[in-house]
């Protein structure tokens, strides 16, 4: 390499270590503390890490590269000895980042700058959430591991063994356990980091924030609590009334990312009469927001989302809706293909908008008919979340979400006879 070159890979290494030790002195360096390695310690590691992969190179002897583990491991050692004599806490994440530090010099003597980088970067974010980390874990419960231990199962070792085919002739030919599983997945990851991002902010947040972290778990759910809670505080409507607009908002977002990883064809068709609705929603939720502001907590209780039992329902859900969708195409035509989605929205958006997805990918289905379909299934949806607000939901809130409502109601519906 020129000189150039090799003088850019010793700024970037040295730059690394000096932003990992500065996190650290940060954290741990305050008055009357001490720390195995700061800014100028971590800088120097990282640098020793790329000398040590360029001398090992030079000499074509990765013994040398291994020396410069072994002397700076026997530092640290003795660092760590030396501070945990004088600290009732004891730990190891500081003496970690140092081994890192040291192979991150290594990666950009041999050029992948990239990749130090976002090791670098990641590793920074992972040591300054310390706080945050230690509340979610102390937020978690035995059920929430259990179910993250159930998501793996089903991701790793149930998923991969599945036949990737169909068995049987038309109109089942749709139904492949593979892919129906692969989707269950799917969805059951995008509820979960939901249910996990409410976690690690804590229960207690405000009306707007809640409603948007709850619209990735369920937005009926959402919709359903500040409804029942707007009984009881009045004077919070239309802050409650923002929360779920907010819920419904996300539950656009959510449909089109679904649609965007599945069929990125379809997706150029759907996206407008979807994002139109949602803009209404997100311009009636800015409205409600100055309109009335409150302080008050968005404290609700959400369970997790994910358990084997409910993936298996998802997944008889998605096959069932799957196959009626095919059926009715199959037999009654477009017709018969909107009939179904409005009938499938009325309980669950995500079935509908993955089979229609599936179908459309498959050339069962044309991506118009298919896009059709999902806005309808958004929209019966839609109109279920709007009428657990007009049975539940107090007076002052039926009045502070009707307009914006009707006018999701409107936009959806009008942009779906327009495709």
């Amino acid at each position: 390499m020129d000189q150039t070159d090799l003088f850019i890979r010793f700024i970037t290494s040295i730059a690394i270590g000096f932003l990992i030790g500065l996190q650290r002195e940060y954290a741990h360096g305050a008055e009357g503390r001490e720390i195995v390695a700061g800014e100028r310690t971590f800088a120097l590691l990282s640098l020793s890490g790329f000398l040590g992969a360029m001398l090992s190179i030079e000499f074509n002897s990765a013994l040398i590269f291994l020396a410069v583990l072994l002397v700076a491991g026997a530092f640290v050692l003795v660092g760590h000895i030396v501070v945990a004599t004088r600290s009732d806490h004891i730990g190891i994440t500081t003496e970690v980042a140092v081994l890192v530090a040291i192979l991150i010099g290594a990666l950009c003597y041999l050029g992948h700058l990239t990749l130090a980088v976002a090791i670098g970067i990641s590793t920074t974010v992972l040591l300054s959430l310390k706080l945050e980390t230690d509340r979610l874990v102390r937020a978690l419960t035995r059920e929430d591991m259990v179910a993250a231990l159930q998501l793996a199962v089903i991701s790793a070792i149930i998923l991969p063994v599945l036949p990737n085919q169909s068995f049987w002739p038309e109109p089942f030919d749709v139904l492949n356990p593979f892919k129906i599983w692969l989707l269950v997945v799917f969805i059951s990851g995008i509820s979960f980091l939901g249910y996990v991002l409410i976690k690690f902010v804590g229960p207690k947040q405000g009306i707007g924030l809640t409603g948007l972290l709850g619209g990735m778990v369920s937005s009926t759910a959402v919709t359903l609590s500040f409804s029942e809670r707007s009984q009881h505080d009045t004077k919070l409507a239309k802050s409650f009334a923002l929360g779920i607009s907010v819920a419904w908002t996300v539950m656009f977002s959510r449909v089109l990312i679904e649609v965007g990883i599945l069929n990125p064809a379809l997706l150029k068709v759907v996206w407008l009469p979807l994002s139109a609705a949602g803009l209404i929603g997100l311009a009636y939720g800015v409205y409600l927001f100055f309109s009335q502001r409150s302080d008050e907590s968005g404290e609700m209780e959400f369970s997790n989302p994910f358990d084997l039992g409910a993936a298996v329902k998802f997944g008889l859900l998605y096959g069932a809706v799957l196959l009626v969708s095919r059926t009715a195409q199959v037999n009654f035509g477009d017709t018969g293909v909107f009939l179904s989605s409005i009938v499938s929205g009325l309980a669950d958006v995500d079935a509908i908008t993955l089979s229609m997805s599936e179908l459309s990918l498959s050339g069962g289905l044309e991506l118009d008919t298919a896009a059709r379909a999902i806005v309808l299934a958004t929209m019966s949806n839609t109109l279920v979340k709007g009428g657990i607000v007009l049975a539940a939901g107090a007076p002052a809130l039926r009045r502070a979400l009707l307009p914006g409502f009707l006018l999701i109601l409107a936009t959806g519906i009008g942009m779906a006879f327009i495709l």
